[in-house]
C-alpha cells in the first residue's frame, strides 16, 4: 500500500499551492510513508489522467469554486481514492487520519453495558470508595468553615463582632470628603 499525493509543481493558484504543502508537512509530521506524484512534470501525462478520472471530489478552491478537472492536492491508496484537500483536512481535524488513507479500518464503536434500559457504569472498586468519602468530608468542613468567617464569629460573641463591623463602617464614613455624610455621623 502506497499513498499517493498528486501535486501540481507548476500551478499558479496560491491556494492551490498552500493545500499541496500544508498535506505533506501534516504527512511529514505523522510519519506516514507517501508518494509525491507531480502531474505537471514531463513523463505523467498518464499519471494526471489517472488522478482526473478517479477523482471523485473536484477540489474546489475559492478563486475557483466549480472546476472544469479535479485539482490537486489529491490523495489516493494505491488505486483506491481517498478524497481531496478538504476530506483529509477534515480527517486531520477529526484525528482520524488513517483511516481516510484506508491504512486502518475504522474503530469500532465502545459496546454498552446495559441493564435493563439503563447503561450501568463498570463496578467500581474499594479504593475510589475511600476517596470519594474522604473528598466530601473535606468539602463539608470547608463549608463550616466559610460558614463561621461570613458569620463575622470566631473571637468573641456575635454582638462584639456586630459592633466591631459599624465601627469599620463610621470610620470609613468619616474620613470622606462628603460633608452631609461626616454631619449624619456626627449626629449619631
Amino acid at each position: 500500500m502506497v499513498i499517493k499525493v498528486y501535486i501540481s509543481g507548476m500551478s499558479g493558484n496560491k491556494e492551490v499551492k498552500k493545500r499541496q504543502q500544508r498535506v505533506t508537512m501534516i504527512m511529514d509530521s505523522k510519519h506516514i510513508e507517501y508518494t509525491v506524484i507531480d502531474i505537471t512534470e514531463p513523463g505523467q501525462e498518464g499519471e494526471k489522467d489517472f488522478m482526473q478520472t478517479n477523482a471523485q471530489h473536484k477540489g474546489c478552491t475559492i478563486s475557483d469554486p466549480n472546476p472544469r478537472h479535479a485539482l490537486p492536492p489529491q490523495l489516493f491508496n494505491d488505486t483506491e481514492y481517498c478524497g481531496d484537500y478538504d476530506d483529509f483536512d477534515m480527517a486531520n481535524e477529526v484525528d482520524n487520519l488513517e483511516v481516510f488513507l484506508k491504512l486502518a479500518a475504522p474503530a469500532a464503536p465502545e459496546p454498552e453495558h446495559k441493564n435493563g434500559d439503563e447503561t450501568t457504569a463498570p463496578p467500581a472498586t474499594g479504593d475510589d470508595d475511600n476517596a470519594t468519602t474522604a473528598a466530601a468530608e473535606d468539602e463539608d468542613e470547608n463549608k463550616e468553615n466559610k460558614t463561621e468567617d461570613n458569620n463575622g464569629a470566631g473571637a468573641g460573641d456575635g454582638a462584639e463582632a456586630e459592633g466591631a463591623n459599624e465601627d469599620e463602617i463610621s470610620s470609613k464614613l468619616v474620613d470622606t470628603d462628603d460633608p452631609m455624610l461626616a454631619e449624619q455621623e456626627q449626629e449619631e
